[in-house]
């Protein structure tokens, strides 16, 4: 009886068993995590964790839905990547991420434009 039990205990954390596939899909997740973000302009270092690459992609949704709420048009105001935005209004452009900034930094400077844009008058 004792060898049965042997045989199930593991020093693997339990969900690893239960998914062994789950770093695979982390990967793939974090990846097209980045790439969105990539292709937004945001700069990435290539270090960002999983968890980081979540929080900038928060971060950059909080303030898309600061820009749409007040009527801004992310089409207008966010350009393709390498091309210069001619936005509708400046305040409407997503700050741009500085090469040496931390991921929370960032994420602090992208809700405080958020908050910004949130108290701008209203397009119609």
């Amino acid at each position: 009886m004792m060898g049965n039990f042997m045989q199930f205990c593991s020093d693997e954390p339990l969900d690893v068993l239960l998914n062994p596939h789950r770093a695979d899909e982390a990967d793939k997740a974090r990846a097209a995590g980045a790439a969105r973000l990539q292709s937004l302009g945001v700069h990435l270092a290539g270090t960002e964790t999983s968890d980081e690459i979540g929080d900038l992609i928060d971060g950059v949704e909080w303030f898309e839905e600061a820009v749409q709420s007040r009527g801004g048009d992310l089409m207008v105001d966010e350009p393709p990547r390498g091309h210069t935005p001619q936005p509708d209004d400046a305040d409407f452009v997503l700050p741009a991420r500085g090469d040496r900034e931390s991921v929370a930094e960032f994420v602090a400077r992208l809700a405080a434009a958020a908050a910004r844009v949130r108290r701008h008058p209203a397009r119609t």
